[in-house]
């Protein structure tokens, strides 16, 4: 790592959340290596991950161009809000996009991030679910071609056919057409959004009373009580979600945070008390 002397301030910092998933943390760490865009940082934060982890990244830091910087806490649970959190701190860059160490960039991810940020807004991106078999076959070569990303090489390794299958090949005007069209709520996605540093200081982070199940939601909720606007990226930033178990998975955390949630809603709260800073 270059001394913090030496270090010139990247244009974007990128959150990647991780907890002993080392397998499909290095082909995420290899996609941000085929980005167009190059001038960024990487943040790993790191919910309490063992010393394979700490192994892996120390290799990547050597085989990559961009910096990367491990943010870990010790394990005590699902406690993603609380190392996020720590991560958003030691980012250097004005402008923060977050993402999981199961999710593959496109070559061309960071830079849509990049083109469509826009002060008083952040950026609402999905993800392209990949079953299990698919997910261990992509490899380095893969990745760094970009065949993984292709939906004729998919398909050839199995991909079924679904309206879905429009998120890895729409462009130009069919794409900015699906993303106006899209259902779906251009909420703050944990796996692919970005937003001004200055905006997630201002409504102190994510609430480190939730654990798993819509800490991001709740973030972005008390951004809009601050008067920031979304805006959709849907078909436009994409990445590919490797699948995994989720042993941490609970109805009764998801129950707290919906609760959480209602009240940030109800009293249209911009800020926690129980975020970066503690009162």
């Amino acid at each position: 790592m270059e001394s913090q002397s030496t270090y010139k301030t990247p244009e974007i910092s990128i959150i990647i959340s991780t907890y002993n998933s080392e397998a499909w943390l290095e082909k995420v760490l290899w996609s941000y290596e085929a980005q167009t865009f190059k001038d960024f940082e990487i943040v790993i934060a790191d919910d309490g991950s063992k010393q394979p982890t700490f192994d892996l990244i120390e290799r990547m830091q050597k085989e990559v161009h961009y910096p990367i910087i491990h943010v870990w806490h010790e394990d005590n649970g699902f406690q993603k809000s609380q190392i996020l959190n720590k991560a958003i701190v030691k980012c250097n860059a004005d402008y923060i996009l977050m993402s999981d160490g199961d999710c593959l960039a496109r070559a061309d991810y960071v830079q849509v991030h990049i083109k469509n940020k826009e002060k008083g807004y952040f950026l609402s991106g999905g993800y392209f679910m990949l079953p299990m078999s698919i997910s261990e076959t992509i490899t380095k070569k893969d990745i760094l071609s970009q065949d993984c990303f292709k939906l004729s090489w998919l398909k050839s390794q199995g991909l079924q056919s679904s309206f879905k299958n429009n998120k890895l090949t729409a462009s130009g005007l069919k794409e900015k057409l699906l993303n106006k069209l899209t259902p779906t709520n251009a909420s703050w996605n944990g796996h692919n959004a970005s937003g001004w540093k200055s905006d997630i200081l201002a409504v102190n982070g994510f609430d480190e009373r939730m654990q798993y199940g819509g800490q991001d939601r709740e973030l972005g909720e008390r951004l809009f009580n601050l008067g920031i606007k979304s805006k959709q990226i849907r078909y436009s930033a994409i990445c590919l979600h490797l699948d995994h178990p989720r042993g941490y998975k609970n109805q009764e955390s998801i129950n707290k945070n919906l609760a959480i949630r209602a009240t940030t809603k109800e009293q249209k709260l911009s800020w926690t008390n129980f975020g970066i800073k503690k009162d």
